[in-house]
């Protein structure tokens, strides 16, 4: 498919919960017209063609395979149809943005990771969080330093559902934090343990404790669950220097904090030690208010133009998926550590982008 055209011409697969958010960030961009909504619901397809005029609608993929228009595909569809949609859009020679996680198996990324090779097309997973700008202030402040040596971090992911049925609260939550971790620290983790209990569906855990070493000593936790009673997403992250807060559903989610007086003061009563505070420097970093999906819609288009890297590609995919198997490996070994393979370098490095 050509890129060079004015025009870049997606379609979307998977009218859901999700897939119309990427109709509407897609549309909002000058340079990209959407043709095609596929979704089995008739309802949800009478639902974008009521939103967006000039969408074509339809519950076969296979139109918008053949269909020699449509240079980019966006899969929203269950985890488990990943590998079948983007394996048949790359084989046709169109681009993918495929929602997390790729696939449910390393051994299915690792086939559409060369089918992307061997198209020469852009194969980009959605791993929406890196491109909120707070996880990105977050990469730039390990970066620079400015938190000393990472010591540990410690992560929630909770919220009332949505269960989902083809994949547990590790592939569907954790996938989030395993990605936003892997870009922190600019590496996958060395070893998963994990414990989790399935209450609502056999087989499906629905919360999930985890614990991941990084390289450098730098220890991670991470809880995810489909049954808390708040939506929360947090991240706190202490360094040698500094410890910094990230909770991306306050009004201001960075906070970064300085080491502050390591004693604790004396208190004569309950009061004085309920109103205890901590004495130390605190800065609010001021970040722009722009939606992740919109930049990552952005940042999809560059790469296909040439005009970005890829900074989500299939490689990062692989890793995560490699991750979340070792830790459902571990939760079946009754939480024993298990070590987390290395991706392997006997798969091609992608062609330049049509």
């Amino acid at each position: 498919m050509s890129a060079t055209r004015q025009d870049l011409t997606v379609a979307v697969i998977g009218c859901g919960h999700w897939g119309p958010n990427h109709i509407r960030v897609f549309s909002s961009l000058p340079e990209v017209r959407v043709s095609w909504a596929v979704d089995v619901d008739e309802g949800r397809q009478r639902h974008v063609a009521s939103l967006h005029q000039g969408v074509q609608v339809t519950d076969d993929p296979r139109r918008v395979m053949a269909d020699t228009a449509v240079d980019a595909v966006v899969i929203a569809t269950p985890a488990m149809t990943h590998h079948a949609l983007a394996l048949a859009a790359l084989r046709a020679g169109k681009h993918v943005l495929c929602e997390k996680p790729l696939c449910l198996t390393s051994a299915q990324c690792e086939e559409l990771i060369k089918a992307a090779a061997e198209s020469g097309v852009v194969l980009l997973v959605g791993h929406v969080f890196l491109f909120n700008l707070g996880v990105v202030m977050l990469r730039k402040l390990i970066a620079q330093q400015a938190l000393g040596r990472p010591y540990y971090a410690a992560a929630v992911r909770t919220n009332l559902g949505p269960i989902r049925q083809d994949a547990n609260a590790a592939f569907d939550l954790a996938a989030h934090e395993v990605s936003i971790f892997n870009f922190l620290f600019n590496s996958p983790p060395l070893t998963a343990s994990a414990t989790g209990r399935a209450y609502l569906k056999r087989g499906v855990e629905d919360v999930v404790f985890i614990t991941l070493t990084y390289p450098d000593e730098v220890l991670v936790g991470i809880t995810v669950s489909w049954l808390g009673a708040k939506k929360v997403r947090e991240i706190t992250l202490v360094g040698e220097k500094r410890m910094v807060t990230w909770n991306d559903l306050a009004p201001a989610p960075l906070a970064v904090y300085d080491k502050g007086r390591p004693e604790e003061p004396y208190y004569d009563s309950f009061g004085e030690f309920q109103l205890l505070t901590r004495e130390g420097d605190v800065v609010i970093p001021k970040l722009p208010p722009e939606e992740p999906l919109l930049r990552q819609a952005r940042c999809f288009v560059d790469v296909i133009r040439r005009k970005a890297r890829n900074p989500c590609d299939g490689r990062r995919g692989l890793e995560v998926v490699r991750t979340i198997e070792a830790i459902n490996e571990s939760m079946r070994q009754g939480g024993a550590p298990t070590t987390i393979d290395r991706y392997s370098a006997r798969i091609a490095r992608p062609k330049r982008a049509r």
